[in-house]
């Protein structure tokens, strides 16, 4: 978590503050009131501003890797936080709710997409580990099938590309398995009457599709046309 920094610099949090034995500069502290404290303390700290991040010099990569963690972690939280408070305020304010977001300063069109998703995964069904990308990804999607793809993704570890592509693949199987059943419906035949009708077929000089079409048109002219003549004898 950042935390207000206490000099007055308006704006300015602490993001990363390194161990107290690092706070002092070489030497301790010099001048009046301990400003060298006070100095060391303040090149020891990541500070996150309205319009940038100041990074220290020296700053270790440790403390410069954990930076990065927080930052990541409230980047992917935020987008929850706005989905959520957009929520709120339609629910509660729905006469007042756009003049809320004008006072903000934020986009409606992104916060309407945030809004979305937080609306499709209540609190207790939103993955700490996953970001808010990959429930995006996922909101489209019925809820037995969002709990076993963010499953998925939390066991395997996967980024959002990868839940992307492992979703697009098993779409794909799921079409080509549509059309091997739709095509087994329309017509099974054992492999003993393919043969045959392979050799009919190379017999009459023309290919498979073209005998069954044939042979299957001659059958259904020739069942008409007899009840055409019983029909004309009946009258």
């Amino acid at each position: 978590m950042t935390e207000q920094h206490g000099n007055g610099e308006e704006g300015r949090q602490v993001l990363v503050r390194r161990r107290p034995d690092a706070m002092v500069r070489p030497g301790g502290a010099s001048g009046a009131g301990g400003r060298g404290v006070a100095d060391g303390r303040y090149r020891s700290q990541v500070l996150t501003t309205k319009v940038g991040l100041e990074i220290p010099s020296g700053l270790t990569f440790e403390d410069w890797e954990r930076a990065g963690r927080q930052l990541s972690g409230l980047v992917n939280s935020s987008s929850w936080w706005l989905g959520d408070w957009l929520v709120y305020g339609k629910d509660h304010y729905s006469d007042r709710y756009e003049r809320g977001i004008r006072a903000a300063g934020l986009q409606y069109q992104t916060l309407r997409n945030y809004a979305w998703v937080s609306r499709r995964f209540e609190m207790h069904r939103r993955r700490a580990a996953l970001s808010f990308q990959h429930h995006a990804e996922l909101a489209s999607l019925p809820v037995e099938e969002q709990e076993r793809w963010l499953d998925q993704a939390e066991q395997q570890g996967w980024t959002t590309k990868q839940l992307r592509r492992a979703i697009r693949l098993a779409r794909a199987d799921d079409v080509r398995e549509a059309a091997r059943s739709e095509t087994t419906r329309r017509l099974a035949v054992p492999g003993s009457r393919l043969q045959w009708w392979h050799k009919a077929a190379e017999h009459s000089g023309v290919e498979l599709e073209q005998w069954v079409l044939a042979t299957l048109d001659n059958a259904a002219e020739q069942i008409l046309e007899e009840l055409k003549e019983r029909a004309g004898i009946s009258a």
